[in-house]
């Protein structure tokens, strides 16, 4: 649901609302609804093997709610910064991109999980904004069809998903030799 586009909402704005979940998209903010138990599962077992697989190694999953600034620069003022989202599970590489508040820039994997309140926003909004920010790989994760779309960028786009199902093992592209079992995923 969006708010009233009285003005363009800022990062400076969000952080000052003291009730809620909410993202930015080019200065529109977005109340965000809690997920529901399905959406959990999903999110908890791919988080989890994401996590077994980078212990130890540098890079490092997050999930929501955490702040990603997609277009900020460095030392640029909070009233600049116009776009935040909050994506289900994020992967981020460069420790660089990582500060007290969330994540500054593109992380390297991003995994949204579809539900009704947000299947326009993952599939068209987040889509754009993710390529546009030179996110390496986004999945689409449909609890409906039990399946994952995975758009890998290649020349600052998208190119066509690739479809998984249930039965399927995903190569994750920006972490060699990382497999999520889809079978785990939509365990019933």
């Amino acid at each position: 649901m969006a708010l009233p586009k009285e003005k363009r909402y800022t990062y400076a704005d969000l952080l000052e609302w003291e009730e809620g979940r909410f993202e930015l998209y080019d200065g529109e903010a977005v109340a965000l609804a809690s997920p529901s138990i399905l959406h959990q599962r999903i999110s908890v077992e791919i988080s989890t093997q994401l996590a077994l697989f980078l212990r130890g190694k540098p890079c490092q999953v997050f999930s929501a709610p955490l702040d990603v600034r997609l277009f900020e620069k460095a030392g640029e003022p909070l009233e600049f910064t116009d776009t935040v989202v909050q994506p289900d599970i994020l992967v981020v590489c460069d420790p660089g991109k990582l500060d007290r508040s969330g994540v500054r820039g593109a992380p390297d994997l991003v995994v949204e999980i579809l539900s009704p309140a947000t299947k326009y926003y993952d599939k068209r909004l987040k889509y754009q904004l993710y390529e546009r920010a030179g996110v390496r790989e986004y999945w689409i994760v449909d609890p409906d069809t039990r399946s994952v779309a995975v758009h890998v960028l290649t020349d600052g786009r998208f190119g066509s998903p690739d479809i998984f199902t249930a039965a399927s093992k995903i190569p994750v592209s920006v972490l060699d030799g990382c497999e999520i079992d889809l079978a785990l995923v939509f365990e019933e």
